[in-house]
């Protein structure tokens, strides 16, 4: 079977910096460059992006440019005398499906709010009413279902309608509307009155703070949160390098997706951030700053339904960018061990997906008294435990053995394909930092995991 390509460099990098930029990284990132220092978190954040992040990402793009094969095929094709690498394909194919098992379901949740604020269910409303809108959602297993499955649909439809045809065109055309209402949401956010004192605590440097948290503990969490951003370690970034073809060097490649990511990352906290302050809420993290804070807000603000409904559209593209991502590397990655078209594949992947998402969605209401983590938590919890703290770094930590050691591909195969194309290249030199360092600094990532 003739492997698809990408038609443009342009589909490539939004396809890549799709994949990577995900809500997580939009509710949690402004938070914690506020809470850890601002500018100071800022200029740690990216120093490990360029130490961490880019080198990782460049091997993953070189593993499915070379072989031009998924994740569970790329060793078998790239070395297939050795035989110990094999088992992380199949490994990184069952890690996509776990992050999809949660993740559509917080896909859905943005698309319905996005549906509740267009129709304006937030309309002079109470922040206890606001709060109860969401408990609600929770409550009721039979909503999270039905948007979950809607999110599921939409992914694999997408993905089956073809590489080109579907993915990079309804990619390239979703990543530019989020884009430009990004670029637009925060133009209005940063003129609201009394945004100057949250764009101060974003992005001003604040030593007491890092002394406040301890310095430590503000290294570790920007090194987390510049290896995380991207997404690395389960082969979707491998998959968009087995569809591109030799005209760049990939470092090159890894800098414009790692740029694309951050600033998304930036602009959603000048989203956020100035908002909050304009209208005097507490700035907190993950789901009660999106769906509970922002809520009240759009309520206050003039316009605010228009506001509202174009926040949350940007958030479920966001969802919905990384939704498609995994998505094609599971059917690629299926495809390649079964030899199935691409459509029966999407059509079997998706029913799978959505059977094996059920107890994530239910997890908050029929499957409630699940709490794996201990009280409070939720299947969800669990899943989301188990992709950051042992899917990414390890999978990450085979990635660079496998690209620098002798057992594995090695140095030389690495960098060659690497370098094939226009841009910026690896230098001989990198290999004793990549070998020795690089590894170090993803299992002091694993083990500060447990603490954080």
């Amino acid at each position: 079977m003739e492997r698809e390509q990408l038609s443009s460099r342009l589909g490539f990098i939004l396809l890549s910096a799709g994949c990577a930029i995900g809500i997580g990284n939009v509710w949690k990132f402004p938070y914690i460059v506020g809470q850890s220092g601002g500018a100071v978190f800022i200029g740690i954040y990216l120093l490990f992006l360029i130490l961490l992040g880019i080198p990782v990402l460049c091997m993953e793009f070189s593993l499915g440019r070379a072989s031009k094969r998924s994740c569970t095929k790329m060793y078998q094709q790239l070395t297939p005398n050795k035989s110990r690498w094999f088992w992380h394909g199949k490994v990184a194919l069952a890690g996509n499906y776990l992050l999809m098992m949660f993740y559509t379901t917080v896909a859905g949740w943005m698309f319905k709010y996005f549906i509740d604020t267009a129709t304006g269910a937030f309309e002079n409303t109470t922040p206890s009413q606001i709060a109860d809108h969401f408990q609600t959602m929770t409550d009721n297993g039979g909503t999270l279902v039905f948007f979950m499955g809607v999110i599921v649909l939409i992914g694999f439809l997408i993905c089956a309608a073809g590489l080109q045809k579907g993915l990079e065109r309804i990619t390239k055309i979703m990543m530019l509307f989020l884009l430009a209402i990004m670029l637009l949401l925060a133009f209005h956010s940063i003129f609201l009155p009394g945004a100057k004192e949250g764009l101060e605590f974003y992005f001003l440097p604040d030593f007491s703070k890092v002394r406040e948290i301890g310095l430590g503990k503000v290294i570790v969490t920007a090194m987390n949160q510049a290896f995380f951003t991207l997404s690395l370690g389960m082969g979707g970034m491998a998959i968009f390098g087995s569809y591109i073809e030799k005209e760049h060097s990939l470092l090159k490649e890894s800098i414009h997706v790692a740029l694309l990511d951050t600033f998304v990352a930036i602009v959603a906290g000048m989203i956020i951030i100035p908002a909050c302050f304009a209208y005097n809420v507490e700035v907190s993290s993950g789901p009660s700053l999106i769906f509970l804070t922002l809520p009240n807000i759009f309520c206050a603000m003039p316009y605010g339904r228009v506001w509202g409904s174009l926040f949350f559209i940007f958030m479920t593209f966001a969802a919905l960018s990384t939704v498609l991502g995994v998505f094609e590397n599971i059917i690629s990655a299926t495809m390649d061990l079964t030899n199935w078209t691409r459509k029966k594949t999407c059509l079997v992947s998706g029913i799978a997906l959505f059977i094996l998402s059920l107890p994530c969605a239910l997890g908050f209401n029929l499957l409630s008294s699940i709490q794996p983590l201990g009280p409070g938590s939720t299947i969800m919890d669990l899943l989301d435990f188990v992709v950051s703290q042992f899917v990414l770094p390890i999978g990450s930590l085979v990635f660079v053995l496998y690209c620098t050691t002798k057992t594995g591909w090695g140095w030389e195969s690495f960098m060659n394909e690497a370098n094939t194309g226009h841009g910026s290249k690896i230098k001989p030199w990198m290999k004793y930092y990549a070998r020795y360092v690089l590894p170090i600094g993803i299992t002091i990532i694993f083990f500060c995991g447990f603490t954080l």
